[in-house]
């Protein structure tokens, strides 16, 4: 296991190491309330499917608004500052979800935890790009997604352990430690990380997002990032909710789906990882997109099922998505560190950020609504989408510049 970690993880920076473990303790509060929060809106606080995918949509939207004005601030104050920030209002973001009990009051929790999540992954992804050095990037981003996974599947057990829809105070559980665990991470980055040079003070006065904006393989990378949340990542927003009121699954076994999630992704992604070197991006990027296409299609046959037969064609559904997630992990991140000029480094994260919150607003509004006129149709659509995003990788790829097309082999030294 040792060599397995030697030869796809090159020894990263003590910074970047210590910068996962915080990352751990905040995805393992996450996993204890995003598998649950629709349940948490529709089932114990009786607000529609229309209604809550509204909420969900707009935490997203703002943090769609948010992304951009958090990106120019890394660019002028560096990630490790506005990192902290937005842990801080994500803190109290989470807490507020246990007041909720009417519309209007979900709608401002969702807004306020917006803009902590506007600011929280283009400040987190600056640090990581701005602290490793190129040739470790995919090394840092496939462990990123590992210890973000692993917290997360790890929380959604914990919390399906804990979540009983007749129980609203057991929620507020949830909630507590979500929040808890960013007040958490906050304290070691704030203690233990560093702030990279080219994160901060740098270009101060330089640069602006017109830099970025006129960089179109950049641009059509995120337009294809956005599609491909839009028709994938988004739809676990969407899936608790059919499990548990479709295909019948209680809230334990809908948390040992997210930990079948988890488990996949720990074990294949140093694997996966170690396969990009040396390979193109994009046509991994199409190989994701089609298992996610295949993924999606079983999810209404889980439905129609029912019972111990939808929990194991979901944990295929589960498996297989996995395994895609690992193949996005391994190229998306770092193409996007490799495409951006440095001195706008928090711009390109923050516009990278930002492909992800608008396919997170549109999915679930758009999937909410489509639950309540087709449970089966909005899987369906779902995969048609990712398997267009396949083609597109393909198309995609003859516009970027030659040296980012593949991904670079480990240095010598690193290796």
């Amino acid at each position: 296991m040792r060599g397995l970690v030697s030869t796809y993880f090159p020894p990263l920076p003590r910074s970047v190491l210590t910068l996962q473990a915080g990352g751990l303790v905040n995805s393992y509060g996450n996993g204890f309330v995003m598998p649950f929060l629709f349940i948490y809106l529709y089932n114990v606080r009786g607000i529609g499917y229309a209604v809550v995918g509204l909420i969900l949509a707009t935490h997203a939207v703002v943090s769609i608004v948010a992304g951009p004005i958090f990106g120019s601030q890394i660019d002028r104050f560096g990630g490790k500052t506005m990192l902290g920030v937005s842990l801080a209002i994500l803190t109290v973001g989470y807490a507020g979800y246990v007041f909720v009990q009417d519309p209007w009051q979900g709608f401002l929790v969702a807004a306020v935890s917006g803009v902590g999540v506007g600011g929280f992954w283009p400040a987190q992804s600056t640090l990581i790009a701005g602290l490793t050095p190129p040739e470790q990037r995919p090394s840092a981003f496939a462990m990123q997604r590992v210890v973000m996974n692993l917290g997360f599947g790890l929380g959604a057990l914990t919390g399906g352990l804990i979540a009983i829809a007749d129980s609203p105070q057991t929620f507020t559980v949830l909630f507590l430690v979500d929040a808890v665990s960013f007040a958490v991470y906050g304290a070691v980055m704030l203690a233990l990380v560093p702030e990279p040079a080219t994160t901060a003070h740098e270009s101060h006065g330089g640069g602006s997002y017109r830099d970025v904006l006129r960089h179109r393989p950049f641009l059509a990378v995120v337009s294809l990032n956005a599609l491909f949340i839009f028709a994938g990542y988004s739809g676990f927003d969407v899936l608790p909710v059919y499990a548990k009121n479709e295909a019948g699954l209680s809230e334990t076994s809908i948390g040992l789906l997210f930990l079948v999630n988890t488990a996949v992704i720990i074990f294949a992604q140093l694997p996966i990882a170690g396969f990009s070197r040396g390979r193109r991006r994009m046509p991994t990027l199409a190989l994701f997109g089609l298992l996610w296409a295949g993924a999606w299609l079983l999810v209404p046959l889980a439905g129609a099922a029912g019972g111990q037969t939808a929990f194991l064609l979901l944990v295929v559904v589960m498996s297989v998505f996995a395994v895609g997630m690992c193949l996005h992990g391994a190229v998306a991140a770092p193409l996007v560190a490799d495409l951006a000029q440095p001195h706008v480094l928090g711009r390109y994260m923050a516009l990278n950020a930002l492909s992800w919150q608008v396919g997170f607003a549109l999915g679930p509004a758009l999937g909410g609504a489509a639950l309540a006129l087709s449970p089966t149709g909005v899987w369906l659509a779902a995969s048609a989408l990712c398997a267009i995003g396949a083609v597109l990788a393909l198309v995609i790829e003859g516009h970027l510049p030659t040296a980012s097309r593949r991904t670079p082999l480990p240095s010598p030294a690193s290796a």
